[in-house]
Protein backbone atom coordinates (compact mmCIF):
# COMPACT_ATOMS: atom_id res chain seq x y z
CA UNK A 1 0.00 0.00 0.00
CA UNK A 2 1.66 3.29 -1.15
CA UNK A 3 1.37 6.38 1.24
CA UNK A 4 2.08 9.84 0.77
CA UNK A 5 2.44 12.33 4.01
CA UNK A 6 2.81 15.70 3.55
CA UNK A 7 4.50 18.05 5.93
CA UNK A 8 5.66 21.27 6.45
CA UNK A 9 4.62 24.90 8.77
CA UNK A 10 1.14 25.13 8.92
CA UNK A 11 2.03 29.24 9.11
CA UNK A 12 4.24 30.80 6.61
CA UNK A 13 5.10 34.80 7.01
CA UNK A 14 4.31 36.84 3.76
CA UNK A 15 7.10 37.02 1.07
CA UNK A 16 9.13 34.02 2.83
CA UNK A 17 9.68 30.60 1.04
CA UNK A 18 7.48 27.30 1.85
CA UNK A 19 9.03 24.41 2.40
CA UNK A 20 6.81 21.39 1.72
CA UNK A 21 7.66 17.49 1.91
CA UNK A 22 5.84 14.41 0.94
CA UNK A 23 7.13 11.52 2.80
CA UNK A 24 6.71 8.52 0.37
CA UNK A 25 6.09 4.92 1.60
CA UNK A 26 5.17 1.49 -0.39
CA UNK A 27 6.83 2.53 -3.30
CA UNK A 28 10.07 3.85 -4.37
CA UNK A 29 9.78 7.70 -6.06
CA UNK A 30 12.23 6.12 -8.64
CA UNK A 31 9.59 3.48 -9.93
CA UNK A 32 9.62 3.42 -14.10
CA UNK A 33 6.51 5.14 -15.31
CA UNK A 34 5.04 7.99 -12.23
CA UNK A 35 5.14 11.14 -11.43
CA UNK A 36 5.21 13.11 -8.00
CA UNK A 37 2.62 15.92 -8.00
CA UNK A 38 1.99 18.72 -6.25
CA UNK A 39 -1.44 20.30 -6.07
CA UNK A 40 -3.20 22.58 -4.23
CA UNK A 41 -6.45 23.67 -3.49
CA UNK A 42 -7.21 27.54 -2.24
CA UNK A 43 -10.27 27.65 0.26
CA UNK A 44 -13.69 27.79 -1.96
CA UNK A 45 -11.44 27.39 -5.17
CA UNK A 46 -10.86 24.10 -7.23
CA UNK A 47 -7.33 22.43 -7.42
CA UNK A 48 -4.52 23.96 -9.12
CA UNK A 49 -1.76 22.06 -10.50
CA UNK A 50 1.52 23.01 -9.10
CA UNK A 51 3.99 20.60 -10.95
CA UNK A 52 5.38 17.50 -10.75
CA UNK A 53 8.76 15.47 -10.72
CA UNK A 54 8.92 12.12 -12.45
CA UNK A 55 10.51 8.79 -11.77
CA UNK A 56 13.84 10.19 -14.44
CA UNK A 57 14.24 13.06 -12.65
CA UNK A 58 12.42 14.91 -15.03
CA UNK A 59 10.70 18.54 -13.67
CA UNK A 60 7.82 20.66 -15.23
CA UNK A 61 5.82 23.76 -13.24
CA UNK A 62 2.74 25.08 -14.12
CA UNK A 63 3.51 28.62 -16.26
CA UNK A 64 1.93 30.48 -13.45
CA UNK A 65 3.74 29.41 -10.44
CA UNK A 66 7.18 28.62 -12.11
CA UNK A 67 9.21 31.70 -11.55
CA UNK A 68 8.81 30.88 -7.74
CA UNK A 69 8.36 27.15 -7.47
CA UNK A 70 10.82 24.37 -7.16
CA UNK A 71 10.48 20.80 -7.00
CA UNK A 72 13.27 18.32 -5.49
CA UNK A 73 13.90 14.76 -4.60
CA UNK A 74 15.84 12.37 -2.16
CA UNK A 75 16.03 9.28 -3.40
CA UNK A 76 17.80 8.04 -0.17
CA UNK A 77 14.94 8.89 1.93
CA UNK A 78 12.44 8.82 -0.69
CA UNK A 79 10.75 11.98 0.19
CA UNK A 80 9.84 14.89 -2.47
CA UNK A 81 9.88 18.58 -1.62
CA UNK A 82 8.55 21.18 -2.55
CA UNK A 83 9.58 25.00 -2.38
CA UNK A 84 7.13 27.64 -3.28
CA UNK A 85 9.26 31.72 -2.62
CA UNK A 86 8.08 35.20 -2.38
CA UNK A 87 4.38 33.47 -0.36
CA UNK A 88 1.74 36.01 -0.36
CA UNK A 89 -2.10 35.44 1.23
CA UNK A 90 -3.11 34.13 -2.41
CA UNK A 91 -1.15 31.10 -1.88
CA UNK A 92 -2.81 30.27 1.66
CA UNK A 93 -4.12 26.62 0.37
CA UNK A 94 -4.54 22.64 1.30
CA UNK A 95 -1.03 21.16 -0.44
CA UNK A 96 -1.14 17.94 -1.94
CA UNK A 97 1.17 15.32 -2.82
CA UNK A 98 -0.07 12.86 -5.65
CA UNK A 99 1.47 9.93 -7.54
CA UNK A 100 0.38 9.79 -10.84
CA UNK A 101 0.54 6.78 -13.49
CA UNK A 102 1.81 8.69 -16.25
CA UNK A 103 0.21 10.30 -18.12
CA UNK A 104 -3.22 8.78 -17.08
CA UNK A 105 -4.11 8.91 -13.76
CA UNK A 106 -3.70 10.00 -10.11
CA UNK A 107 -3.02 6.39 -8.09
CA UNK A 108 -2.51 8.12 -4.58
CA UNK A 109 -3.08 11.02 -2.75
CA UNK A 110 -1.83 12.39 0.33
CA UNK A 111 -3.87 13.70 3.17
CA UNK A 112 -2.91 17.07 2.16
CA UNK A 113 -1.51 20.02 4.74
CA UNK A 114 -3.26 23.11 5.35
CA UNK A 115 -0.63 26.22 4.79
CA UNK A 116 -1.54 30.23 5.46
CA UNK A 117 -0.01 32.88 4.36
CA UNK A 118 0.07 35.82 6.86
CA UNK A 119 0.50 39.37 5.70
Amino acid sequence: QVQLQESGPGLVISSQTLSLTCIVSGASITTTGYAWTWIRQPPGKGLEWIGYISWSDSIYYSPSLKSRTSISRDTCKNHITLQLSSVTPEDTAVYYCARRLWPLRYDDWGQGTQVTVSS
